[in-house]
């Protein structure tokens, strides 16, 4: 039997530790560092994610089988070189091809030299140049950091002096740090947005169902862009004939061209996506699981994620099955997020939630009395269900049973395709 190890601490690590639990090649599933959430389901290991050489020396002490990291900064700092130096089998792209993510700029450089579709841009270095080029454009402007930036990197808006004074915090007073001292600015497409995942090595592309998240903070798509408030899968509203050509003109095209560059991709292709009335077209491509459509995707995956992924690494076609199932979830935030937020507040009644409902942990901890709130997004509920909205109206009368004073929730999950 084999032992696998997740890295990382959130409701995406928590659904691919929870998944790769349900293996029946998979004796125990370790998560480092986790949080409280995941005890149920895996051992947590108290190593920091990002001290890799403490990882090496834990998973080969431990036999470990298989690595799967799930946040891109542990890819773009070349997790999966360290690792595979070190012998060890690792599911997830190598730095030199996590660049995909880590770059907006490689990333529209790379579509516009094979012809993937995407919205047109213009990257800059410098504020000037920047707040110059937006006086000439018209609204929306869509302002994207080029770096990493924990899904919160992207500012639309209609006002030309937010889009400045947005250039002068990312650019000139590094509202992201290094990742926002180039910022691209793009051109606003109109459609409706989906996330196509793909597993994928080399050349090999294998496309999971599709989902859509929610970005916004509020009810009615307002407030900030967040991390993500919410998601479903599939998307009924997105065509089997536009789906085919995404598949086609977008995640194997992009496979292709990181093999003709020399960056081989292995891992997770994350393509969000917009249907446009030209077709789709890329808004962002990740080097990871999305979160919180991981966690609406993989419970619809009938086959075994272990065997999957130890499958296509060993080149051989996985056995991939897709449940009919709809399936909803619902993020529960701190109050404030994804600005200012209180940590360490109660959480009371997960015990009342029904065991048809999934429950993933984005960021608790315990102390003599239970769970706590210790982030942004503290947990993530999910359900199942024939119809997306026999999911959405069961799993929104059960998230009733949660009960915590500084955590809200958007009441409209799922709205684009329940009308």
């Amino acid at each position: 039997m084999n032992k696998v190890l997740v890295v990382g601490s959130g409701g995406r690590e928590h659904a691919i530790a929870w998944k790769l639990a349900q293996s029946p090649n998979v004796s125990q599933v370790y998560v480092a560092p986790g949080n409280a959430g995941m005890e149920s389901i895996a051992t947590r290991v108290p190593i920091d994610q990002m001290d890799f050489a403490a990882l090496a020396a834990f998973a080969k002490s431990e036999n470990i089988s298989l690595v799967v990291p799930g946040p891109e900064v542990l890819l773009n700092a070349g997790i999966a070189d360290y690792l595979q130096a070190e012998g060890l089998a690792v599911f997830g792209p190598t730095k030199n091809a996590a660049i995909i993510e880590g770059s907006k700029t490689f990333a529209k450089e790379l579509m516009q030299k094979y012809n993937i579709p995407t919205a047109a841009y213009k990257n800059f270095n410098d504020y000037a140049s920047a707040s110059a080029y937006i006086k000439n454009q018209a609204p929306p402007y869509v302002l994207k950091a080029d770096g990493l930036a924990e899904g919160k990197g992207v500012i639309i808006t209609e006002c030309p002096q937010e889009a400045d004074k947005a250039l002068k915090d990312m650019m000139q007073n590094a509202r992201f740090g290094e990742a926002s001292k180039t910022v691209v600015i793009e051109e606003f497409l109109e459609g409706d947005e989906f996330t196509y995942m793909a597993f994928v090595k080399g050349d090999k592309v294998y496309p999971m169902a599709l989902a859509q998240d929610h970005k916004r903070a509020h009810d009615g798509d307002t407030g900030p862009n967040t991390g993500g408030m919410g998601a479903y899968s599939p998307v009924p509203q997105i065509s089997e004939a536009m789906q085919q050509t995404a598949r086609q003109n977008i995640l194997q095209a992009a496979a292709d061209a990181m093999v003709k560059e020399g960056r081989p991709f292995t891992g997770i292709l994350y393509a969000g996506l917009i249907a446009t009335a030209d077709g789709p077209k890329v808004i962002e491509f990740n080097a990871r699981f999305g979160d919180p459509e991981t966690e609406v995707v993989l419970p619809l995956l009938d086959g075994d994620l272990y065997t999957i992924m130890t499958d296509i690494l060993a080149d051989k076609n996985p056995a991939l099955s897709w449940s009919k199932d709809h399936i909803i979830g619902v993020v529960l935030a701190s109050k404030g997020y994804p600005s200012n937020y209180e940590k360490g507040i109660p959480i009371h009644g997960l015990e009342n939630i029904s065991p048809d409902t999934l429950v993933f942990h984005f960021a608790t901890a315990r102390d003599q009395n239970g769970y706590v709130t210790n982030g942004g997004r503290v947990l993530f509920a999910v359900r199942k269900a024939e119809t997306l909205a026999a999911a959405r109206d069961a799993l929104y009368q059960d998230i009733k049973h949660i009960q915590c004073d500084n955590l809200f929730y958007r009441n409209d999950i799922g709205w684009r395709a329940i009308r």
